[in-house]
């Protein structure tokens, strides 16, 4: 027996599109002597579908797609993931097609509604095992979630499964996949069965599924292991329901893992909006060196453009560093000083502010009227504009609505500046991109004479530390002072976070690389009163 693995990359909506994929991936896998195909989780449709999935017309069309793609198929089984409506109720499904009929349809059990997903709000749970003969062997049908809890596979080995196929979206964090594999270890020791895990590939919106299929055998030993972000077509053979020893990929480093991930949701989010291209803003410091190595390396370099925009408060070294490092890439490279529109501005406001002392108001105009440059060339030329600011700005508020927020996607949004770092260093280590002052050098928003990040925020390393508790660990105060942070610098971080809640829900969406993210993870009232919740003394 061979089944082949179809680690596709699929795009919510497009069902004709995810069908026509399938066709080719069935067809190619066809030719190399597989007999059954297992695609992921809700591939016809694409995950997550959110509320096309309360739509008639969506779910009536999934249901015809699958039908006619049951027609195509014949001297091969396939296993498609789909939506499917019965009497006026949706399930999460995963339908064996075979022969130009659909032979049997498994509904998901385990339905997640924590983090990023909101299952329970489509869909029904399921009850029933699926277990179907191919060549002498049982298979039992899974999706996702239920490989993450034991009932849903030791429901399947009791209606006589021998072998464990599961189809899966399961979306891309830091670490994830050796949390999966861990997962299908237990269930693998629960059941005493191997597993074929099938997982799609792909970005939507602020998810990046990273595929890494793989297969263990009935002693939990992984055979198989498809790369991480690519689309994949795996042929994995069985004697009888035991899988042969195959390829199983390097393991990813963890800032080569998290650099992909950016890659693959920037260009994804480009190609499949049809967008021409990105435009960003280019400061001489890391966040935008990182973004925009990021975007040559995801999209190219004839479509990307970057613009310097300096001020009197630009250190000649950072747009020295902008114009080498574009140079170094071979990207457009514009610079429009605004200075000229500053001073325009300090006049027109004068009436108004007096004798009043620069402050945070005056930094904020620049930001916007970068921002307000960019979006005119955006709107000219329609490329869009990828913003540069990073988690640990985005989580205190170190960042300006309708200026450096100003954009249409924010590549960086999740990634703490300690990692940019880190990943502009693993940039660097695949070929020159990022000139070594821009790494090196102390971080300033230049937005006044001497300005440094660390006159208005802690180091980096223990902003982030304090970030990484409170809200990716929803640690409270004092648990996060116990982990050795400054009392002061834990209350001062905390309200900061809290504060700049409005600012977060006005960003646009970026890639999510760690297990909470600033999008549909976190969802705090932006009017609220936090502090202590309420303690009473």
């Amino acid at each position: 027996m061979k089944i082949a693995i179809a680690q596709i990359n699929c795009m919510v909506g497009d069902i004709a599109g995810n069908a026509e994929k399938i066709i080719a991936y069935v067809a190619q896998a066809k030719m190399q002597g597989a007999t059954l195909v297992v695609t992921p989780e809700l591939s016809l449709c694409g995950y997550p579908p959110e509320d096309l999935l309360l739509r008639a017309d969506f779910l009536n069309a999934c249901d015809r797609t699958l039908h006619a793609l049951a027609e195509r198929f014949s001297g091969i089984t396939v296993i498609v993931g789909h939506p499917h409506q019965v009497d006026g109720v949706c399930f999460n499904a995963a339908s064996v097609l075979q022969d130009g009929e659909v032979l049997a349809t498994y509904h998901k059990h385990a339905l997640p509604n924590y983090a990023v997903f909101d299952e329970k709000r489509y869909f029904s749970p399921g009850s029933d095992a699926l277990v179907f003969m191919h060549q002498g062997v049982n298979v039992g049908v899974l999706i996702c979630a239920d490989v993450w809890e034991p009932t849903p596979a030791l429901r399947a080995k009791a209606a006589g499964a021998q072998l464990l196929v599961a189809l899966n979206a399961s979306p891309f964090h830091m670490e994830k996949q050796f949390t999966r594999i861990d997962k299908l270890r237990q269930r693998v020791s629960e059941t005493e069965l191997p597993i074929v895990y099938v997982n799609m590939v792909g970005g939507q919106d602020e998810l990046v599924f990273d595929g890494a299929s793989f297969v263990l055998n009935d002693k939990a030993e992984l055979t198989h292991e498809l790369p991480a972000f690519e689309s994949a077509l795996e042929m994995v053979d069985f004697h009888h329901a035991v899988p042969a020893p195959g390829v199983v990929a390097k393991p990813l480093a963890l800032e080569a893992s998290v650099y992909n991930a950016l890659k693959l949701g920037l260009s994804d989010y480009i190609h499949k909006n049809g967008f021409p291209g990105v435009v960003l803003g280019m400061s001489g410091g890391i966040d935008s060196a990182l973004t925009l190595a990021i975007a040559v390396d995801a999209l190219g370099a004839d479509k990307v453009h970057a613009v310097m925009m300096p001020s009197e408060f630009t250190a000649d070294m950072s747009v020295n560093d902008a114009r080498e490092m574009t140079g170094i890439l071979g990207v457009k490279y514009s610079e429009i000083a605004i200075k000229p529109m500053f001073d325009e501005y300090l006049t027109a406001l004068a009436p108004q502010f007096g004798s009043l002392a620069f402050d945070a108001t005056e930094e904020n105009l620049q930001a916007r009227i970068r921002g307000m440059l960019l979006m005119a060339i955006s709107n000219k030329f329609g490329s869009i504009v990828v913003t540069t600011g990073n988690k640990s700005e985005m989580a205190v508020g170190y960042c300006t609505l309708y200026g450096d927020m100003a954009g249409g996607f924010a590549l960086l949004k999740d990634v703490p500046k300690t990692l940019v770092y880190q990943l502009a260093n693993y940039r660097n280590t695949l070929s020159r991109a990022i000139p070594e002052r821009i790494i090196t050098r102390a971080p300033s928003a230049e937005l006044r004479a001497n300005q440094l990040d660390q006159d208005s925020l802690p180091p980096y390393d223990v902003l982030d530390g304090i970030i990484e508790a409170y809200v990716e660990n929803d640690l409270g105060q004092p648990d996060i002072v116990a982990l050795g942070y400054a009392p002061a610098d834990v209350n001062r971080v905390i309200a900061m976070i809290d504060r700049n809640e409005y600012k977060r829900r006005q960003s646009p969406v970026g890639v999510r690389i760690t297990h909470k993210s600033f999008g549909k993870d976190r969802r705090y009232p932006i009017t609220a009163r936090l502090a202590g919740f309420g303690k009473l003394n």
